[in-house]
């Protein structure tokens, strides 16, 4: 076999993991052992554009924000300070959604909407939103020599949805999950081909559609892909039912496991709860006690027990409890905690769990690569079935 045809053999995917704090990317090679994938933990892209606007309002410039609807959390908190500091904002219809789906809500807050026409001649720091930078991320590689050509791309962010006006999206979200968990109970059915992808994840629609139009694209929310790729862990895959807690720098999701198989579920701010009241839930989440109502009522989003409240047994029997894990950059605060979690390390590398549960997910939507990509990662038969 001649080089070429080594070279053809090889599979690359690029994983990209959107959080709220930090970008996740891991460039995936079958022919390496995962140990040695190549990956980048790099600021957010809210980040990115919530520094620029703080540099604006520093400067005391107007901010003239284009692009597509991303990620918000810190860029709309900086864009709500240079508001508050007096200072003018103005956005095309698709930015300013990311921070409202309303327009008029954003008009409110002191935003100035203008059209794609009148981009060029709006004076002020013209900030691009968006939350994949494909050029950015082939850039940063061709620094190190590395070849940037992909054969697939698997990206994950979390994504509210377009709620209607006047419904709360935190229950928008929460509908969601429900709903795909209803249709198919199993952590890989959050998973989404381009065409798929529902008409409401509008996040999710403007990340793919920054994809490579010819390269394969598989896209997945981001707390089941931290899920899934605890369960690449050795300990956490050697229990039979589990409970993993991903806590991220804004969403803490907990999921109460058969392997891919959802018992039940619980989602919240990580910020809005504190270290008892995590260990609080997740107990009574276990025990089917935990009520929707409160969670939501608390800032949270909601319960759903997918088998109903009652503890689930195995088809060999009764169990007697779940293995407790936790991952995500929040994991500290369960650290020293009465629920004693294990920090699952999946590979190694807790930082990358998500891109590494993104390759499951690409494996699943793209059987006839499946193969190779599940003996890279060790994923065993029984996490597959």
């Amino acid at each position: 076999m001649n080089a070429d045809a080594i070279i053809s053999s090889v599979m690359r995917i690029l994983a990209v993991d959107m959080g709220t704090g930090t970008q996740d990317i891991l460039l995936f090679d079958s022919a390496q052992p995962i140990e040695n994938a190549l990956q980048m933990i790099m600021p957010s892209s809210t980040q990115i554009a919530a520094h620029r606007i703080r540099a604006a309002t520093s400067d005391r410039r107007a901010v003239v924000l284009t692009g597509v609807t991303a990620g918000g959390g810190p860029c709309h908190w900086a864009l709500e300070a240079h508001l508050k500091a007096g200072l003018p904002a103005l956005a095309t219809p698709e930015a300013a959604k990311t921070f409202d789906d309303d327009l008029d809500n954003v008009q409110r807050m002191g935003v100035t909407l203008l059209s794609e026409d009148e981009v060029d001649a709006a004076q002020g720091e013209h900030i691009p939103l968006r939350d994949l930078d494909l050029n950015a991320i082939r850039t940063a590689f061709s620094a190190f020599d590395v070849d940037t050509r992909f054969d697939g791309l698997a990206l994950g962010c979390l994504d509210h949805g377009a709620s209607p006006p006047g419904y709360s999206d935190r229950l928008f979200r929460f509908d969601h999950l429900r709903r795909v968990v209803d249709e198919r109970n199993d952590l890989r059915a959050f998973a989404y081909l381009p065409d798929e992808l529902p008409e409401y994840l509008t996040r999710a629609r403007t990340l793919v559609a920054a994809a490579d139009a010819d390269t394969p694209t598989v896209f997945l929310d981001t707390g089941p892909a931290a899920a899934l790729g605890a369960l690449q862990d050795t300990q956490v895959a050697a229990h039979q039912e589990q409970l993993l807690l991903n806590l991220g720098n804004m969403h803490a999701l907990a999921f109460h496991l058969h392997g891919t198989r959802i018992h039940s579920l619980y989602e919240h701010h990580t910020g809005e709860v504190s270290a008892d009241q995590f260990v609080d839930f997740t107990r009574r989440l276990i025990a089917g006690t935990l009520r929707h109502e409160e969670v939501f009522q608390s800032k949270g989003h909601g319960v759903y027990y997918a088998d109903g409240p009652a503890r689930p047994e195995s088809v060999e029997g009764p169990t007697d409890g779940p293995f407790l894990a936790v991952t995500g950059p929040q994991r500290a605060k369960l650290r020293g905690s009465v629920l004693n979690p294990y920090f699952a390390v999946p590979h190694g590398d807790m930082m990358v769990s998500g891109c590494f549960g993104l390759l499951w997910a690409f494996a699943e939507k793209h059987p006839d690569d499946a193969d190779e990509i599940l003996s890279v990662l060790g994923i065993s038969a029984t996490l597959v079935a």
